[in-house]
């Protein structure tokens, strides 16, 4: 009669609503704000390796060093050509960095369980081959590298010249005001 009684009243309690949550939205599940849910966690802010300095910009570019050696070229890496430069020497050229910073810190994003199924994928898709084809295209910012691997070669090609806006024109030596805007920009206005 004992065991009787007991199984009744589990029943009953099993049977018997769950007591109302404390003004939860529907939505709260979603960790939507404004909706009742748990606050999203806010991760932390990355920050372009080009911005580090320091030990903070030396750490960041000893790890991305050991994922594209030990990862990104045995995996992707594909035969160094003309058509698909390289250099050894590639943390030296910092728009390479940059590009390569960004293709790691989007290749751990999407490798999370979070990224879903397609994770991956999208990472293949989105960033690997565009930033690829960007860094190793012939005309890319290696192109004066290492063309064949029997000829290891490492040059840092030169960057634009300051833009016309930030250079001052000396008015003194000028006639007219057309041709001191001329000569700023490297335009040589025809003569009349």
């Amino acid at each position: 009669m004992e065991q009787s009684a007991q199984q009744a009243q589990q029943l009953d309690h099993l049977a018997a609503a769950p007591p109302p949550a404390p003004s939860l939205s529907p939505f709260s599940s979603f960790g939507a704000s404004g909706f009742g849910g748990p606050p999203p966690s806010v991760p932390p802010e990355p920050r372009p390796i080009l911005e580090l300095e320091g030990p903070a910009l030396e750490d960041e570019l000893d790890a991305l060093s050991d994922w594209v050696d030990d990862f990104l070229l045995p995996v992707y890496g594909a035969e160094v050509t003309t058509a698909a430069p390289w250099c050894l020497r590639w943390q030296e050229h910092d728009d390479v960095v940059a590009w390569l910073h960004s293709l790691w810190l989007a290749y751990l994003q999407h490798k999370e369980p979070d990224a879903g199924l397609a994770g991956m994928a999208v990472w293949h898709r989105d960033f690997l081959t565009h930033t690829v084809a960007a860094i190793r295209a012939p005309a890319g910012p290696l192109s004066a590298c290492m063309t064949s691997p029997d000829r290891p070669a490492h040059r840092l090609l030169p960057g634009p010249p300051p833009s016309a806006r930030s250079e001052k024109p000396d008015t003194d030596d000028t006639d007219t005001p057309g041709e001191a805007e001329a000569e700023v920009v490297g335009v040589s206005e025809p003569a009349p």
